[in-house]
């Protein structure tokens, strides 16, 4: 059968949306396809039509279906590491720390930009690579299987059973690095024994710690002596998410580490006191700044000036407040309005009153007795 030849203008700027194949992640070898173009698999793998030139001696933009083209320098075909991105990492550094061109790095990894953030994981070449393909993995004689938890990576797996990323990715036929929860992989032996784990030495004079892979704000508040809702004071946290390299204070003033008992409780009077200095301050659907507020925008800033930690939608702060059949001041008190179930409420002020972030009025005080209000009330709950 005649072979049938395309040729492309490397200039051309047409954008294949539909063309998605890929190279092999270890060989990085491409065979060309019915209606590929230099253009076309240049752009899909990062590089540059002129490395495909250079790199395959073409000279010319030829190509035809069948053809063998590497997509990495001529005499790198390596093995790979695993590398994982930290804070002050770039494309840029991360390639000059391993001998290599950005675009190269690019196109190991399947990156369409610069853009790489913490935690990622990154092919890298392995410190061992030779100029050739390197030596072919031997598989183990006897298999056992792991499955994937949360936090693993074929790395630690690696050296919790005392192998290489190269031989897990051969044994269980891989060609990324990625794995995912519940995955099972073939593993070879038993897992290679670690030290007994000890409950770390915590300085009690530290005032700051930063997040590492695998924390929680429990275990940190637990760890250092105090409770989730103060660490999330004290970090003005509106959520139970922290990311690595995030660093938390373990005081409100950075003074010494509290332990639980040191929790204030809540002022109700200065709670109020705060709530009205933002009277007249408009309705703004998903605001939380004295700039606008909505309803629970309001009570969560509001309460975060006090060193209390609630949720974020009336909702939520309705599912976890502790019900009270007579509202005190500082309670807050819950309606029935647009729909079903809470969806609106306000701080009780005491007189049978209540400041709140009114859709028409802003921020406001009303009377519980108002009509509208009175035949829309749903119940009054105790922030804990």
């Amino acid at each position: 059968m005649k072979k049938q030849l395309f040729v492309v203008a490397a200039s051309v700027g047409i954008l294949f949306t539909s063309y998605s194949a890929q190279a092999s992640a270890h060989e990085l070898n491409y065979k060309v396809q019915s209606g590929d173009t230099l253009w076309k698999i240049a752009s899909t793998n990062n590089i540059s039509v002129q490395e495909l030139l250079n790199w395959n001696n073409l000279t010319s933009n030829t190509i035809h279906v069948g053809q063998e083209l590497s997509l990495i320098t001529p005499h790198s075909h390596i093995t790979y590491d695993s590398y994982r991105v930290k804070s002050g990492d770039s494309l840029s550094l991360i390639a000059k720390n391993y001998s290599i061109t950005i675009s190269e790095l690019k196109s190991i990894n399947h990156l369409t930009s610069d853009v790489i953030k913490i935690g990622q994981v990154l092919n890298v070449p392995n410190s061992g690579s030779t100029d050739s393909t390197g030596p072919i993995p031997v598989a183990p004689q006897e298999n056992g299987t792991y499955m994937v938890v949360s936090g693993d990576s074929l790395s630690l797996i690696a050296k919790k059973y005392g192998t290489t990323v190269t031989s897990l990715k051969f044994l269980n036929g891989l060609t990324s690095d990625t794995v995912k929860i519940g995955q099972m992989l073939k593993v070879s032996g038993s897992p290679v024994e670690s030290p007994v784990e000890q409950s770390p030495v915590v300085d009690q004079n530290v005032k700051t710690y930063t997040v590492k892979s695998g924390d929680s704000l429990s275990l940190i508040a637990k760890t250092y002596g105090l409770t989730v809702t103060q660490l999330k004071s004290y970090n003005n946290l509106a959520s139970d998410t922290i990311y690595v390299g995030q660093v938390l204070k373990f005081t409100s003033e950075d003074t010494s580490v509290p332990t639980p008992e040191a929790a204030k409780t809540l002022n109700a009077d200065a709670l109020i006191a705060e709530a009205k200095k933002y009277m007249g301050v408009p309705y703004v659907w998903g605001g939380n700044t004295p700039s606008g507020f909505d309803c629970s925008g309001f009570l969560n800033y509001v309460y975060n000036k006090q060193g209390v930690s609630i949720s974020r939608t009336v909702e939520t702060i309705w599912n976890v407040g502790t019900p009270v059949s007579t509202p005190q001041k500082g309670d807050i008190v819950f309606f029935t309005t647009y729909k079903e179930g809470p969806s609106h409420a306000g701080i009780y002020i005491g007189d049978n009153k209540f400041i709140h972030a009114g859709t028409s009025t802003g921020v406001t005080i009303t009377d519980m007795n108002n009509s509208y209000w009175k035949a829309r009330y749903l119940g009054a709950k105790k922030v804990d």
